[in-house]
């Protein structure tokens, strides 16, 4: 559903009136960084989950993009959050904190244009729709490599970096495909187009280190959450055949939630179908989102 308003440099303004000139410099080469952040129903009201952790991670992307005198305290985008989804009346949403660069000539050098900012709110399922929450999707090890780190920042949500993305999501769409799997510049695997990527084997739970990835609020959740059911996760390096040969394969992010894989490059994974840790973390996931669990009361913020 479209809101009523959109959050532009300070104030609430009518969701048509919250736009950008052409010559927005963020528009032409993708200088601006983002969050996804989500805000669920719960039984004391609407409350946004992580908001303090994503607002750090904001602020860090624009701290690593090398923003200069950035005008938004913490506090301020925190609160600008929690009034954007308060004036919309949405019970749970989607939330888009944006960090553009306004304004200025079409320069080349961040200095010449000044740091707007931008929070939109919209009704807005899990990224892969409801059903493959349980039924599970099919991937595709993409021919696109996620960005070297030289390359590109990989720690901070560069607008720019998605095209990176898109390029293996439509191609992966295109043949049938629920989603693509990156692999990093050395060949293991990194993540997803937009989501972190887990494996069982064994009753352990393993996943890609943290150097060529962006570090998901989501998958940290799932990291305490494992912990808290007593499963071991492990942080290593991953090959593709590390994939087929998986026992459960599951992907994690802010828009696409706990989703589980059930084939990858035309192979099946595990038994073809949702797996049992994976359904346990999905389970307790989905409890903590709706403040029923023992960590929603730090990782929840309430409107």
């Amino acid at each position: 559903m479209k809101s009523e308003f959109i959050w532009m440099d300070g104030k609430l303004v009518p969701y048509d009136q919250a736009t950008v000139h052409f010559l927005t410099p963020a528009l032409h080469y993708g200088l601006a960084v983002f969050e996804g952040i989500r805000c669920y129903e719960t039984k004391t009201g609407p409350a946004v989950f992580r908001l303090k952790e994503h607002i750090d991670r904001l602020l860090n992307s624009v701290l690593a993009f090398g923003v200069r005198d950035f005008p938004f305290t913490h506090q301020e985008l925190f609160d600008a959050v929690l009034e954007t989804v308060k004036a919309n009346k949405f019970k749970s949403c989607y939330i888009r904190p944006l960090v553009y660069m306004a304004d200025g000539l079409l320069s080349l050098s961040i200095d010449d244009s000044r740091p707007a900012v931008g929070i939109a709110v919209w009704e807005w399922g899990s990224l892969h729709g409801e059903d493959n929450l349980t039924k599970g999707i099919r991937m595709m090890v993409s021919s696109y490599t996620r960005l070297h780190p030289n390359v590109n920042l990989t720690k901070a949500k560069i607008a720019g970096n998605y095209v990176n993305s898109v390029l293996a999501k439509s191609m992966a769409s295109r043949l049938g495909m629920d989603e693509a799997v990156m692999m990093d510049p050395e060949g293991f695997v990194a993540e997803c187009t937009g989501e972190n990527l887990f494996l069982v084997r064994d009753g352990k739970i393993l996943t890609p280190p943290r150097a060529t990835i962006l570090e998901g609020i989501t998958r940290d959740a799932l990291l305490v959450l494992a912990g808290d059911l007593g499963i071991e996760v492990i942080e290593e390096q991953i090959t593709r055949d590390q994939l087929y040969i998986a026992d459960e394969v599951f992907l994690c992010g802010t828009a696409a939630e706990v989703v589980p894989v059930v084939e990858i490059d035309f192979r099946k994974i595990g038994a073809g179908e949702v797996g049992e840790i994976t359904r346990k973390i999905q389970k307790v996931f989905t409890e903590t989102i709706h403040g029923e669990n023992k960590r929603s009361k730090d990782w929840l913020a309430y409107v």
